[in-house]
């Protein structure tokens, strides 16, 4: 009779779950996975702090800041300005800070358990998903307050480089 029932697919939707039955299910798979991942059952779902929102725009903001830094790099590696070497080694340097604050940010994000996924372009609208210790959330931005954001992440490192060039002109 079971081989009959089995396998074609009428036994199997003719079941009926109580709601009961159904969280029970749900609770034990969930305590399954926890066990599975080493005991992330255990721990408590919050929500992002200030910090971690900090932090999550900071990861978004920098990598655009970069791109930007390079791309200036490579038009001033092709000029024919009489500074260009100073110029190319001052973007070069700002790379080099832009990259190692990523980096600091990235482990920070990974030791917070925070996972941002690609953005998506709603109009003007730039939408990061990200999960924050279990808790799924959204950051939106609109392109001006990104270009924005960016151009103060960038006068924040030319400030720091130049405050460094000032400094060791004067010992």
């Amino acid at each position: 009779m079971s081989k009959k029932l089995s396998g074609n697919g009428l036994w199997e939707s003719s079941r009926m779950m109580l709601p009961q039955h159904k969280e029970q299910s749900v609770s034990a798979s969930r305590q399954a996975a926890g066990e599975a991942a080493g005991g992330a059952a255990h721990r408590t779902i919050s929500p992002p702090t200030a910090k971690d929102i900090e932090v999550i725009r900071s990861y978004i903001i920098l990598p655009v800041a970069l791109e930007i830094v390079e791309k200036k790099n490579r038009e001033v590696e092709m000029s024919s300005q009489t500074f260009k070497a100073l110029y190319a080694a001052a973007t070069k340097v700002l790379a080099q800070h832009i990259r190692g604050d990523i980096q600091r940010y990235r482990k920070s994000l990974l030791e917070q358990g925070i996972r941002i996924f690609e953005p998506s372009m709603d109009g003007l609208d730039i939408r990061y998903r990200f999960v924050c210790r279990g808790m799924e959330d959204e950051f939106t931005m609109t392109r001006d307050y990104l270009k924005s954001q960016v151009s103060l992440a960038i006068g924040h490192y030319t400030n720091h480089l130049t405050a460094i060039l000032r400094g060791t002109g004067k010992r």
